[in-house]
């Protein structure tokens, strides 16, 4: 990540100085995180980080509770603004195609992040910065199974989401098994008593895949409680304290890490740098995915929740 980022401002502070006499960038960015998911925050962190080193004027926005129908009427109204480029997540291109499609036909860039890179370009995005997220759940599950674990579950707290589905299919499918997706809420408790009650009707699941910090967090704790930390191998998409903490006791083998300060930060720099001077970078930008494991989390610790 550090590589990218001096890359990319130093390319901007190249370019930048020329175009002082121009107005400012205006740039929306809309997501489908809720107010709660501690994700979504170090999301936003790249987007500040973005709005500090452009100088672009810069709007975040996202549906509180994570409702997508809300999430299109954001994009609706951002529409409205026209601003210089929009940025959003696509969870779900059903809901979300239409209105970004509107943004395209009204001239305006588009850049999408985290989820949606099967879909981006046939909706008229730019380019697409996140991770290939079936290739990210296949490397989890092969790491999975070779650490010896078998009788896979993937919990999913967004199961709307395709890139979360995505991310199931590819560990199942890493793991040489059939997909077996419990579906859970975003409710910290009911995930908990979801993950004991999965244990107790089948003591065999022997690998545990969360797609996110939400459903991680509370698997932990479920594990910890049942006195199974660290019997069960258990995986875990992204970054957060906890998650993190649970690699140092051993309760969680390893974390997929997309590296969503990139995901924000990087489009808002695109856009600003297109709006300036007509660049765009050649391709999409994985921004994921990377494993971190006792080997390396103690790099990552400081960062966790802030910029990873």
């Amino acid at each position: 990540m550090k590589k990218i980022l001096t890359t990319l401002i130093a390319f901007l502070l190249s370019t930048s100085f020329s175009f002082a006499g121009d107005h400012k960038a205006n740039i929306i960015v809309v997501t489908h995180g809720s107010d709660t998911d501690a994700f979504w925050g170090v999301v936003r962190n790249g987007v500040e980080a973005a709005k500090k080193d452009t100088g672009a004027d810069v709007q975040y926005r996202n549906p509180p509770t994570g409702d997508l129908n809300e999430m299109a009427s954001l994009i609706e109204a951002a529409i409205a603004q026209k601003p210089d480029g929009i940025v959003v997540s696509i969870p779900a291109p059903d809901i979300l195609g239409g209105p970004i499609k509107a943004a395209v036909a009204a001239g305006i860039p588009v850049i999408s992040m985290n989820s949606g890179a099967g879909v981006s370009k046939s909706l008229g995005a730019i380019m697409h910065v996140g991770q290939p997220e079936y290739e990210a759940g296949l490397g989890g599950g092969e790491k999975s199974k070779g650490l010896g674990g078998k009788n896979s579950v993937c919990f999913n707290h967004e199961p709307m989401n395709t890139a979360l589905k995505d991310r199931c299919q590819g560990f199942a499918d890493g793991m040489g098994e059939k997909l077996n997706m419990v579906e859970v809420s975003t409710d910290f408790d009911d995930i908990k008593n979801t993950v004991i009650a999965h244990m107790t009707s089948n003591p065999n699941t022997g690998a545990i895949m969360a797609v996110g910090p939400t459903g991680c967090d509370p698997t932990i704790a479920a594990l910890k409680e049942m006195g199974k930390a660290g019997k069960v191998v258990l995986g875990c998409f992204d970054l957060g304290p906890a998650i993190v903490d649970g690699i140092i006791d051993g309760t969680v083998n390893y974390a997929i890490d997309q590296q969503q300060f990139l995901q924000g930060y990087v489009p808002v720099v695109v856009l600003h740098l297109n709006h300036r001077n007509g660049t765009l970078p050649g391709n999409s930008i994985n921004s994921g995915p990377g494993f971190v494991t006792k080997g390396n989390v103690e790099l990552v610790k400081k960062l966790a929740g802030k910029e990873r």
